[in-house]
Parts: C-alpha cells; structure tokens; sequence
C-alpha cells in the first residue's frame, strides 16, 4: 500500500477540512479467510472490491472480486482454500484521517481512483472516502457559503 503525496498548490483554494468529517465506515474482509469466503461477502454487500486488515485492523492492501475471480479460477486454485492475502494488491493508495478533503480529492484524481481507504497514522482502517462524497460536500458547503467559493 502506498501513500500517495497531495499537490498542495491546487489543495490550497479549499477549506481545510477534515477527511474524518465525511468518511463512510468500511466493510473490510479478514486476511485469513478463503476465496470463497471472501467472494461471498462481497457478494453479499454488492461491493467490486474490499480492503483487506489484520486482526488488530491494520489495512494490509485490496482484493478485487474480478481479480480473484481470474486468477483463482484461472490457475485452477480450490477457492475453498486458497488464502485471500495471496490475493490482494498492496499497492492501492490511502489516505489518513486527518488530512484535508482536497488532499484526498487531489491523491484520487492523481490515481485515478473513484474511492481510497481511510485509515490512523498506525494504518488502522477506519473508513472509506470516495470522489463523490467529496464533491457532494462541496456543492453543500457552496450552498452555504455561495460567496466564499467563487473566483
């Protein structure tokens, strides 16, 4: 998992609000369970990807149902056993709760991803951010203040 750093020049026109203020809690998935296991849940909560934690809840990365799907079922792997730590990406950018909302809407769109992980200065999951959370906050937040946001 990497941190990907904020472009602090185009941060600086929003208000320094807080990731912690709008964050979703997370629906994660435990490193030791199986494929299936893993597949299941996701089904069952209509999500296309999870983040992975530890017992003690530390974000150890993101398994994609389409990835396993392939690669579990294209190696000829018995989802029944095989780990779902083997297959997760540790790459995925994240963010820390307490950074601003424009770091964590410039780190998406530098990484071109629609959601990132939330998590404590010790990597603990605490929740989710996605870009339309951010933008639906700052249509509210132009609403209220429609002339603080205008150039």
């Amino acid at each position: 998992m990497e941190q990907i750093k904020a472009n602090h020049s185009t941060a600086a026109n929003f208000e320094a609000r807080t990731i912690k203020d709008i964050i979703e809690p997370a629906k994660s998935i435990l490193n030791k369970i199986s494929v299936k296991t893993a597949l299941a849940e996701m089904e069952a909560r209509a999500m296309g990807s999870s983040p992975v934690i530890d017992q003690r809840g530390e974000l150890l990365g993101i398994v994609s149902k389409d990835e396993m799907n392939r690669q579990v079922g294209g190696l000829g792997h018995d989802p029944k056993t095989e780990p779902v730590e083997a297959h997760m990406e540790k790459t995925n950018p994240y963010c820390f709760e307490d950074q601003t909302v424009a770091e964590a809407e410039q780190m998406m769109l530098n990484a071109n991803v629609g959601e990132v992980p939330v998590v404590t200065r010790e990597k603990l999951l605490v929740g989710t951010i996605n870009i339309d959370a951010i933008a639906q906050d700052r249509k509210r937040r132009e609403r209220l203040e429609p002339f603080k946001y205008r150039a």
